[in-house]
């Protein structure tokens, strides 16, 4: 037998647990020698088996050989796919089925390799199997081996949870070979820790102090892979190695304990479970992307949560848990990201939960059971014990509401947890001084836990625990800093202390060899918060510290390089935290530092002089300086050099800040609060609060050096404060704010206000910072405040509240708590005395008092119900959010010449609305120009009267109406919030024009007054208040200065696109989606679109849409657009695609914001686990449904079955209620399949494409051909009826289209003299797809169809015959005219930028098609048609087929009041002639063009191709256009073919072949 050194462990009264390192050899020989067997089954997985069955099977077949018996077993292996999925009865049966079919008996002996699914799976089957067969676990994952290995429990999972059906089956060995985890992913491994650090908990404390100090060398132990076997003997075992076998034994050792005295789970087994109530529920929701160990760490610290609420723990207990299931980088909240950012996270609901853990093995029937923690090491009994359903929603709850009522506990004696401020200057103190100091009170919590993290990272301290983590023992490291790991960031949450301190701290590292740098960063608001005063200070001093990303605020890059010192210039009036931060360091910089405070008035002093007591404390005194003739303190300081020397033990005061709470709610219950360790001796600014704040207010107040007692008045005697400076204790500012505004009674003689609004008025001042704290605190109090009906003022440096008796505020108000745990304790005081008060966010307080909400109930008194809130408008319009208002009126922002008036009349032409331009509102009412206005009033008057006139036509023209304001309209803030408040119901659009252009016309300009300074200052300053005030931008590229001039067509396009789409008058949507057919999108790949514009038709062959890939833009300025929330919306794109992985909030952002467009909600599952036959896949399309209007999923296919699966599962979504479209594919070549099945916005590549967006994607055409080869499209037989048509272009255009666009269909030509049978015969064909109709059929074919379209009624012609299907499958023949469309496309495509309403147009004939050009002229807006034909009675009968045309017969051309700027002739051009003295032919005189110097001329005929109109105009009107009629033939035929197919015609491919035959005919 091969040697190796085992550590077993007793289970049941046996050593069957062995341990130790590389022992498949041992366990091969093991099994022969002891568990004698005809039959030996290996069960592993594909991951295990590719890593480890070789070896296995290997030394089997040596130790078979080897035996001496007769009868030679066999050794045979099975192999399932990974993960959660197989441990079901379905494999359980596959298996079962494997081993009878292979003829195994009773004496087989089964081994399973594996993690817990192997394990749970194959000790279940040999439960079973015969009624009970032998097994062997060999767990491969530090989960199995610490948890379901141990104590016999097998199980598979149903629908209705985990490890419902099972039965106890202990295994004859359990080998642990620690071998296996240095192949074990580092997740992997952390999901193991889970289950150790669970175990430590419940029962050694011991053991779990080594677990919190000693992470790093624990994760090390697996990052060092053992060369040749090494650890497989004792000599051969590193350090390192025995470090990890004794975590896991000792971890093994309890369990087994626990499972000897208790097997079958009666009682004490329980404890085992701890974690396990909750999270198994989260894991039921969550699995298979959150790994076990994930659910039960987050369960961990909710069930200690419950615990806490109950009283039977600590928030010691609670932190300690915390920080060490972090160290181990588990999940410790449903916030973080890694759970947050799932779909099936929004199912995580409380009712939820609470159902999946009614069915729990532990429960008493209906009654929950949860594993209590009374301290870290001890559980509260020896079993699970009973815990009410209310509790666990508290817990659960991510809101909480307080019941009203006076406290129960009153009169209350309470301490606050230990100061956040203090605890943070302490924690740094002890880290860089020398020797070991013991903290005590310490706060335990986030903002603490991110300080000692950053110590830790940067090498700087060592931390322990003792008196049950009541005591931190800080091993100072005298000012030795490194920077730490490579790549490792510091990540600092949104703790403004840690971040200011660590600043300077961080320069203090020594430098290295290599060029390493320190990087700190935060969370979305931390790197909104200020820090540049203190970097330039810095920088200022000699320190290299680079902005990463927004200048003046985190994440910072710090070069390791020593603090110069010496003089320290600072900018203290923003935070004195970058004061303190200074002062901390300074001692080791390398020359004394004199620290000179400039640039105004210093905030929060008291701070800064708690920072200067607490070093003294440590052993450096600092100096302020005084003025030598006044002796008044200045603001510099002088620091000596030195290091700090550690006392023996520190106490941290309590939190003056968090004890303002409940002193308030003495003060507005009028009940006693007695706040221990708090007085008049404290070090902090905020204990002045009750002396300076309560007493003022009526409140009895007794401060001794330690203690502060509240004695609140009667219930509504509060007494107003009149003016209060709060700039010594800003953070009590809020809760001084929810006081005030409860305060009726008049404020004491000599505080009241001469110019207050109310006798009720507290004017709170000198809280400026607070602006820039977690959130705005002064904006957010005035907007919380207003939900209860308080009126409040905003002033520079602080706020006015007007009391308001407390029985009149409204009742029923949540409170947004911004994530800030000011916001959500002072709110919470009003909630004691306001009815149905939620405060969301309740996990907020855990910065600075994180059982805030427990205390409040078991402390103080008051009770406390969990709320969970409703989703919030994260639900696209069409499943029930509110739309956006329809036929809103458009305002246009935007720099004056910027196009805001050409765009602006263009968009109301197309949208047929009313443009209103603001100067000319402006003059109307002033009676004066805004020049001369400016002139004689200024700019101030005129921008005050501007925003008057704003406000006028907002409320004037609702709707229906496109709004010009000027350029200047951003400059006010009053302005800026109409735009912004009518920019929430209506469109605000910013029109964007090169800023050199508008310059060059600015220089030309004169109506308006000059600006007095450049126009690019202008520009700059502006540009932020036109993106903040918009919700759209229409960018106007005139391409003046680089050449490429844009055509009118294309603006005009643009222009009804875009406005159309906002405005919701015609948004732009695919319309096949809408009725149910194909569509497709092609995804653009360039680096560079420019190149690919010239061949963008040719690329969209096919398309309903494109697709911009901004990512894979290699423009800088291009690659900007790619950030969050992407500008998509705000461009006016039809669909944005949102992935519903991302945070919650950023996607509510962009639904709320969608306007008229729609969102596609995408999941992408790259790594080929999505099955379409699972539960996961339903739970992703409920999420994105709830999200989209569209959903897209997209996984990978292995296998032709993924794609037929794939099918089902869309048909299937498809026939569930509020069902939604879906796109759904496989990627990879596999996955083509799903690619030609799919029916909605498949994604499509173009040979001219530089690469595929995807693997597997393929082209439009290639789609079709594969479509008709499967019989999913079959050949349909298109058709021209007239007569003579043989030389028809027809054919030509519509079969070029099919075959360019690869449709199996085919055009021709059915000549016959009349509409008879033949042609009856043909549209009754199951093969008929369409037809076109020509002279002289348009009215004979009507007969024959079942219905026309309001153009063919209102034209009283036919050209189009188009089948439709209806929903009961039988077809009905639809009648259309495009003839009209034809003319009036090649119109507008043609009509100059001046002419944007043709006022009058002209028609030439008066046959059947003139009346498809007055039809033509009148969807142009035309309002006079004048009409010239050589009989007037023909004329006269065509003017009262039309009663709502104004058209006027003229006998002469050229004798009209108002010219015409478009022309159209419908006779044939043999009837037409330019000579006056010609006879038998309409005469065409020059007299057409003579009044209008451009427009557009269009000549129906089809031969030749330059008519006597058209030469006509060639010669004498240059700046008209002229249409050809094979130009109207091939626009009205495109127009015809997207009827027939839902495609858009290929235009360009089309329009070359048809010019060719024509020149050839």
């Amino acid at each position: 037998m091969t040697s190796a050194d085992i550590r077993k462990v007793s289970i049941l009264g046996r050593d069957s647990i062995h341990c130790g390192f590389h022992l498949i050899p041992y366990i091969v020989r093991t099994v022969l020698d002891t568990l004698p067997s005809s039959t030996y089954v290996l069960f592993t997985d594909t991951n295990v088996g590719n890593l480890h069955l070789p070896l296995f099977e290997s030394e089997f077949d040596a130790g078979i050989d080897a035996l001496k018996s007769q009868i030679r077993p066999r050794f045979i292996t099975y192999v399932i796919p990974p993960g959660e999925t197989s441990k079901s009865r379905e494999c359980k049966a596959e298996i079962e089925d494997f081993l009878l079919l292979n003829k195994c008996t009773r004496d087989t002996v089964l081994l399973a390799v594996g993690g817990g699914v192997i394990g749970d799976l194959i000790g279940f089957v040999a439960a079973t199997f015969m009624r009970g067969v032998r097994f062997v676990q060999i767990p491969t994952t530090l989960l199995a081996m610490v948890d379901s290995s141990v104590g016999g429990k097998t199980a598979i999972d149903t629908p209705h949870g985990k490890n419902l059906i099972g039965a106890f089956w202990q295994p004859e060995y359990i080998f642990i070979d620690a071998a296996f985890l240095e192949t074990l992913p580092a997740r992997e491994f952390s999901n193991g820790m889970a289950e150790v650090i669970k175990t430590a908990a419940i029962w050694n404390e011991d053991e779990f102090s080594a677990l919190e100090s000693r992470f790093s060398e624990i994760f090390a132990a697996i990052q060092t892979p053992s060369k040749d076997y090494s650890g497989r003997t004792q000599g051969t075992r590193s350090s390192a190695q025995e470090l990890l076998l004794s975590v896991i034994v000792g971890s093994i050792s309890v369990k087994a304990h626990i499972v000897t005295i208790d097997e079958r789970e009666t009682g004490l087994r329980n404890l085992v479970n701890f974690g396990h109530t909750i999270g198994h529920a989260i894991e039921a929701v969550l699995t298979p992307t959150i790994l076990h160990g994930e659910c039960v760490s987050i369960g961990m610290i909710l069930e200690a949560e419950v615990a806490r609420s109950l009283g039977a723990l600590s928030q010691v207990g609670v932190g300690r848990l915390t920080r060490c299931l972090k160290a181990y980088n588990l999940p410790v909240s449903l916030s973080d990201p890694k759970i947050a950012n799932l779909p099936a996270a929004r199912s995580l609901t409380v009712e939820r939960l609470l159902d999946i853990m009614k069915v729990d093995k532990k429960n008493s029937g209906p009654q929950k059971k949860i594993v209590i923690l009374s301290r870290i090491g001890a559980t509260y009994e020896q079993k699970a014990t009973v815990v009410a359903d209310t509790v666990i929603s508290r817990t659960l709850s991510e809101a909480v509401k307080i019941i009203p009522g006076i406290p129960s506990k009153s009169p209350i004696h309470m301490a606050t947890p230990g100061s956040k401020s203090i605890s943070n200057r302490a924690l740094l103190l002890a880290a860089l001084g020398k020797g070991t100091c013991r903290l005590k009170n310490l706060l335990h919590s986030d903002d603490t836990q991110v300080m000692m993290n950053a110590l830790m990272e940067l090498k700087g301290a060592k931390f322990s625990w003792e008196d049950g983590g009541e005591t931190l023992v800080v091993e100072g490291g005298s000012g030795t800093l490194s920077v730490p790991a490579k790549g490792k960031e510091i990540y600092l949450g949104n703790a403004g202390t840690a971040a200011r301190f660590l600043t300077t701290v961080c320069t203090l590292v020594q430098s290295s060899e290599t060029d390493e740098r320190t990087v700190i960063t935060g969370n979305a608001r931390m790197k909104q918060r200020p820090i540049g005063p203190l970097v330039d200070a810095l920088r200022e001093n000699g320190s290299s510290v680079n902005y990463l990303e927004s200048q003046g605020c985190l994440p910072l890059s710090i070069a390791p390089a020593g603090l110069r010192g010496s003089t320290i210039k600072l900018a203290a009036s923003v935070s004195s935290q970058y004061v303190s931060s200074i002062l901390l360091c300074a001692p080791y910089a390398q020359e004394q530092v004199t620290l000179e405070l400039v640039g105004g008035q210093v905030i929060s002093q008291p701070y800064i002089d708690m920072t200067i007591a607490m070093m003294k404390t440590f052993g450096i005194t600092v100096i302020r300086q005084t003025d030598s003739e006044t002796q008044k303190p200045l603001d510099a300081y002088m620091i000596p050099k030195g290091h700090y020397v550690n006392p023996t033990d520190y106490h941290i005061e309590s939190d003056a800040s968090s004890a303002t709470y409940p002193l308030a709610i003495a003060a507005i219950t009028g009940t006693e609060v007695t706040i221990a360790n708090i007085g008049s001796g404290s070090l902090q600014g905020d204990a002045r609060f009750a002396k300076e704040v309560l007493e003022p207010m009526g409140c009895e107040v007794i401060q001794t050096e330690t203690e502060t007692t509240v004695r609140g008045p009667p219930i509504g005697t509060l007494k107003a404060l009149g003016h209060v400076d709060m700039e010594p204790m800003t953070d009590a500012f809020l809760t001084a704010s929810v006081l005030a505004a409860v305060a009726v009674s008049p404020p004491l003689p000599g505080r009241e206000l001469s110019d207050a609004k109310h006798i009720t008025t507290t004017r709170i001042v000198g809280i400026a910072n607070q602006r820039v704290k977690e959130c705005n605190r002064i904006r957010a109090m005035i907007d919380q405040l207003a939900k209860f009906g308080v009126e409040t003022r905003e002033l520079e440096d602080g706020l006015e509240v007007y009391g308001k008796d407390m029985r009149e505020l409204k009742e029923g108000a949540s409170v947004h708590c911004y994530d800030d745990h000011r916001v959500a304790m002072a709110f919470s005081v009003l909630g004691a005395v306001v009815k149905e008060t939620v405060l969301e966010e309740k996990r907020c307080v855990e910065k600075t008092w994180p059982n805030w909400w427990d205390d409040l109930e078991n402390k103080i008194g008051l009770r406390i119900e969990g709320v969970e809130l409703a989703e919030v408008s994260v639900v696209a319009s069409p499943s029930g959010g509110e739309a956006p208002q329809a036929l809103a009126s458009v305002v246009i922002i935007g720099m004056r010449g910027s196009g805001k008036t050409f765009i602006g009349e263009l968009a109301a032409s197309v949208l047929e609305w009313s443009f209103v331009d603001a100067d000319v509102a402006f003059e109307a009412k002033h009676k004066i120009g805004v020049r001369e206005f400016v002139h004689q009033h200024d700019w101030p008057a005129f921008r005050t009267a501007e925003t008057e006139i704003l406000g006028e036509l907002l409320a004037t023209y609702p709707v229906g109406h496109i709004i010009s304001l000027g350029g200047g309209i951003v400059e006010t803030p009053a302005a800026r919030e109409l735009l912004k408040t009518y920019a929430k119901k209506g469109p605000v659009v910013h029109i964007v024009r090169e800023i050199d252009e508008v310059v060059k016309y600015l220089g030309e300009e004169t109506a308006r007054p000059a600006y007095g300074e450049l126009v690019i200052d202008v520009f700059r300053r502006r540009e932020p208040w036109f993106k903040e005030c918009c919700n759209y931008e229409f960018v106007n590229y005139t391409g003046v200065l680089t050449g490429s001039v844009t055509s009118p067509d294309s603006v005009r396009r643009e222009v009804t696109r875009f406005f159309g789409h906002i405005s919701g008058k015609q948004p732009n949507l695919v319309p096949n989606l809408a009725n149910g057919q194909r569509s497709y999108f092609l995804s653009l790949t360039y680096p560079d679109i420019t190149p690919a514009l010239p061949y963008m038709e040719e690329l969209t062959t096919g398309a309903d849409a494109i697709e911009l890939r901004v990512d894979l833009l290699r423009s800088p300025y291009a690659r900007q657009l790619y950030t969050f929330p992407p500008p998509s919306g705000r461009l006016g794109v039809e669909y944005i695609d949102l992935e519903i992985s991302w945070p919650k909030n950023q996607l509510e952002n962009l639904v709320t914001r969608k306007g008229f467009s729609q969102i596609i909600a995408s999941w992408h599952d790259w790594s080929g686990s999505l099955q379409w036959t699972s539960k996961q896949a339903e739970d992703l399309y409920r999420s994105a449904r709830d999200i989209g209007d569209i959903v897209k999923i997209v996984g990978k296919a292995n296998r032709l079955e993924d794609n037929l699966e794939l099918y089902e599962f869309v048909s299937r979504m498809s026939a569930s209620p509020n069902a939604k479209p879906i796109i759904a594919i496989n990627m990879g070549l596999e996955g083509q399949m799903s690619r030609i099945l799919n029916k909605t916005l498949s994604p499509i590549t173009h040979p001219l494409l530089p690469s595929k967006a995807a693997p597997g994607q393929l082209s439009f055409t290639q789609i079709q051909t594969a479509l008709h080869l499967i019989g999913q499209l079959p050949a349909k037989n298109f058709y021209l009826f007239g007569t003579p048509i043989a030389q028809s272009m027809s054919p030509t255009l519509h079969n070029t289209a099919f075959q360019t666009l690869g449709l199996p269909h085919k055009y021709d030509l059915l000549e016959t003299t009349a509409v008879g049978d033949e042609i009856k015969a043909v549209i009754s064909s199951p093969n008929f797809g369409g037809a076109s109709v020509t002279i002289p059929f348009k009215l004979d074919i009507i007969p024959l169809l079942d219905s026309l379209s309001p153009h063919a009624k209102a034209i009283g012609a036919v050209n189009t015959i188009i089948p439709q299907k209806m929903l009961d499958g039988t077809v009905v023949l639809y009648g259309d005219n495009t003839d009209w469309l034809g003319i009036r496309n090649c119109i507008l495509s043609r009509l100059p930028s001046s002419t944007r309403n043709p006022a009058a147009g002209l028609v030439i004939g008066a046959g059947g098609t003139s009346r498809a050009a007055i039809y033509a002229l009148k969807s142009l807006g035309v309002r006079i048609v004048y009409l010239y034909n050589r009989t007037r009675a023909s004329a006269e009968t065509l003017v009262s087929a039309f009663p709502d045309v104004d058209i006027r017969i003229v006998e002469e051309l050229g004798s009209w009041t108002i010219a015409p700027s478009v022309v159209v002739s419908t006779v044939p051009a043999s009837a037409t002639t330019t000579e006056a003295s010609a006879t038998g032919a309409l005469y065409i005189s020059e007299a057409i063009f003579a009044k209008q110097s451009e427009g557009v001329v269009v000549d129906m005929a089809y031969r030749p191709a330059v008519t006597p109109l058209l030469g006509l105009a060639d010669a004498t009107a240059k700046g008209w256009k002229t249409v050809r009629g094979l130009d109207v033939l091939l626009e009205q035929g495109y127009v015809q073919f997207n009827l027939w197919t839902g495609r858009q015609c290929p235009r360009r491919a089309v329009a070359e072949v048809v010019e060719k035959a024509y020149a050839k005919n």
